[in-house]
């Protein structure tokens, strides 16, 4: 079994909580809720630090992270004796988080003003709450945001309703809670403030209270019936069905590293990888799947799935899916193609419905991904006209679809006009080729033709005297005042060398814009060995991606932020795969580590975490929607990937010590192997990937005729 993993800090890797994107939720792998200690409640979503000492309680949430804020959450604390008034700063207790279990299935607290233990164990639909008493007067703090309806159903039994959200096309968006308590409430106490109400619930002498929560999204009945399903279960029943859940996704890839510390890195990124998206939709009572459209406002049956970002997982998560969850994966695509079919239009930011945040509609490329890998084929002719009408439609909603649709398909690039137009013009270009893609395996040749010469749309923002991308205006013009570190303005969340290599579906064609492989070349090294520096003009203020770029002192090589993900593997389309080894090797262990800034930068929705786990793997899928992995560096001793047709995929790279910056040769199954690329079918078919690692490169170890061009070379 894979050791207690610390989801806070020390025994594993540590979130870079200075962004404050990786929360130590526990929960279940993809769960509806999660659970996370809370410290402060001043400074907004922010409201979890590791370094805090002060415990405020269990809260429950739903925040992918806080530039999306929170939805549906709540707060329970334990607290003994008078408070000499109500509210959560005079309830709030010291901690010491090094003391505490922070685990992904369990919280274990010890409030030390109260000297109360109390354990804490998710599952699903609901939580085991178990308060470990020592004084006389014993007592449970409630703060409810926008608390609809409080009702005592009787000594034991509590119900309530909230409606608090930061973004729905319903505007009674409500979760339904009920508790029940082992011991009686002996007394009510019931406190309204502008945003929220206090409710504290008192106990008397009693030392032990334990208590059963459920929800719901549904109704008070459906919260009512996931909570009788788990009433008769223990605290320890709780635990042992939590465990067992992590574990059977835990156990999927196993690793080991020279470095035994770079082992609890991996499994902590293991960890973040397996939490999103969130499950939204529930069991009735013949254990038939339903959920909450927010749109049409009424109970829809099948599957739903929230809190997701596809611009940041479309590059790792969904792909690393596509390898040991597929089971999971093909649900998620039920559950997307029902929200297309609610909504008019497929979704790109849930939170808990569509948000409309980011450019690009890059669930294409999910799709065009599980397309070519012949994962829910009956569902692509659905997802072809999905995919179709965001290419074609503009919506009257500027959160759904893409934006600047029409004038996308009239100049073949996005105008200048429109906020992060470069990004745009990328992105569909892009997610033309993944329509082309799943048109291919439809056999729709015609209109994988069409999309794949709209693919080459990237071309018409190609300024081939900086060479790089560029904003045009309607009349073809280049935007004149142009700086390649300006971030923002043309370009989300980056400059223009953050974004001009973002042409995954024709990087032979890139090189050749760029003056081919030569130039190509000294284009990256420059990329990678100019000084990080940025140009705030754009946003008109430093954004925390700039920071992060500027503090891990890889040149504009961001790989703090999605766009740069890649970067290292584009060498290989230029036959200079050992240029990249050391830099990928390097970035994996100084960027990833445990600490407190554990992460380079943004770790949205488990993306960043599944970089890693592939790049310590030795390979990175480059291009999702054409099966193709580029090989990169192994971070790992050994492996053993359970692949979700269950074959194993064992890995071995030796010798592997920090001196070891270089491929020497790849063997497949017991073979020279001098591809730079491996295929999904290959991959898939198990057996044995063996690098034999050495101190210097060796060019003879692949072969120039076999990069990886995905598929397509215009």
């Amino acid at each position: 079994m894979i050791e207690t993993i610390d989801t806070r800090h020390g025994t594993a890797n540590q979130h870079s909580f200075s962004n404050g994107n990786c929360l130590p939720y526990t929960g279940v792998p993809f769960g509806m809720n999660y659970f996370a200690a809370q410290t402060t409640d001043q400074k907004g979503s922010w409201w979890f630090h590791p370094n805090d000492h002060i415990f405020q309680g269990y809260r429950l949430t739903h925040q992918p992270s806080p530039w999306m804020g929170d939805f549906s959450h709540f707060l329970m604390t334990p607290f003994s004796g008078e408070l000499s008034e109500l509210s959560l700063f005079h309830a709030q207790s010291s901690y010491r988080p090094e003391e505490a279990t922070f685990a992904p299935y369990q919280l274990i607290i010890q409030q030390l003003r109260y000297n109360i233990t109390s354990t804490l164990v998710p599952s699903m639909y609901g939580a085991a709450l178990e308060i470990n008493y020592s004084e006389k007067q014993n007592n449970l703090l409630l703060t409810f945001p926008g608390l609809k309806n409080l009702e005592q159903i009787n000594n034991h039994e509590l119900r309530a309703s909230l409606v608090n959200f930061s973004g729905c096309e319903d505007p009674d968006f409500t979760f339904y809670l009920t508790f029940h308590f082992s011991e009686p409430i002996l007394a009510v106490t019931k406190k309204n403030q502008e945003e929220q109400t206090l409710v504290s619930l008192a106990f008397g002498t009693i030392q032990k209270q334990s208590i059963h929560l459920a929800t719901s999204f549904i109704s008070p009945e459906q919260a009512q019936l996931n909570l009788d399903r788990e009433k008769e279960l223990t605290l320890a029943d709780f635990c042992q069905k939590s465990q067992e859940e992590w574990q059977s996704y835990f156990k999927r890839i196993e690793v080991e590293h020279t470095d035994p510390a770079q082992t609890k890195t991996f499994y902590h990124n293991l960890y973040r990888t397996f939490l999103f998206p969130q499950t939204f939709y529930e069991l009735d009572v013949n254990s038939e799947k339903i959920h909450y459209d927010t749109v049409g406002r009424q109970i829809r049956a099948g599957s739903l799935y929230t809190n997701n970002g596809f611009w940041d997982t479309y590059k790792t998560v969904y792909p690393l899916f596509s390898l040991i969850a597929q089971e999971k994966f093909a649900d998620m695509l039920e559950g997307f193609l029902n929200s297309y079919q609610e909504t008019g239009f497929l979704p790109k930011w849930l939170s808990p419905d569509e948000r409309g945040l980011m450019p690009g509609t890059l669930i294409d490329a999910v799709i065009a991904d599980a397309a070519v890998k012949k994962i829910r084929p009956d569902l692509m002719p659905h997802f072809l006209e999905a995919m179709k009408k965001g290419a074609t439609v503009q919506s009257d909603n500027t959160n759904y679809g893409r934006q600047g649709t029409l004038d996308y398909l009239k100049y073949g690039y996005v105008p200048s006009t429109y906020h992060e137009s470069v990004n745009h013009t990328l992105d569909y270009a892009y997610s033309d080729f993944c329509i082309s893609q799943v048109a291919q395996t439809l056999q729709e040749t015609e209109t994988a033709q069409h999309y794949a010469e709209q693919a080459l749309n990237y071309r018409n923002i190609f300024d081939s005297k900086v060479g790089l991308m560029r904003a045009k205006d309607q009349e073809g013009n280049f935007r004149a005042d142009f700086s390649p570190i300006r971030w923002g303005k043309d370009y989300a969340e980056g400059s223009a060398w953050q974004s001009s290599f973002a042409v995954y579906q024709d990087f032979a064609g890139l090189v050749q814009q760029m003056g081919g492989p030569s130039a190509f070349t000294e284009k990256l090294i420059t990329l990678c060995n100019q000084a990080p520096k940025f140009d705030v003009a754009g946003y008109g203020f430093e954004i925390h991606e700039m920071s992060e770029m500027a503090a891990i002192e890889f040149g504009q090589l961001a790989i703090s932020n999605q766009p740069s993900f890649h970067y290292p593997y584009l060498f290989s389309y230029v036959g200079r795969p050992e240029m990249a080894q050391p830099l990928i090797k390097n970035l994996l262990t100084e960027c990833f580590h445990a600490g407190i800034d554990g992460y380079p930068g943004d770790e949205d929705n488990g993306s960043t975490s599944a970089w890693y786990i592939f790049n310590s793997l030795g390979f990175y899928p480059v291009t999702p929607g054409t099966g193709e992995y580029v090989i990169g560096m192994p971070l790992v001793k050994k492996a053993v990937v359970h692949l979700s047709n269950g074959k194993q995929l064992e890995i071995s790279a030796t010798p592997n010590q920090p001196q070891q910056q270089f491929i020497h040769q790849t063997l497949r199954n017991n073979q020279p192997y001098q591809k730079l690329f491996f295929s999904h079918e290959d991959l898939m078919a198990g057996g044995d990937i063996q690098y034999d690692l050495g101190i210097v490169p060796n060019p003879q170890s692949y072969q120039a005729a076999d990069y990886p061009f995905s598929l397509t070379q215009n």
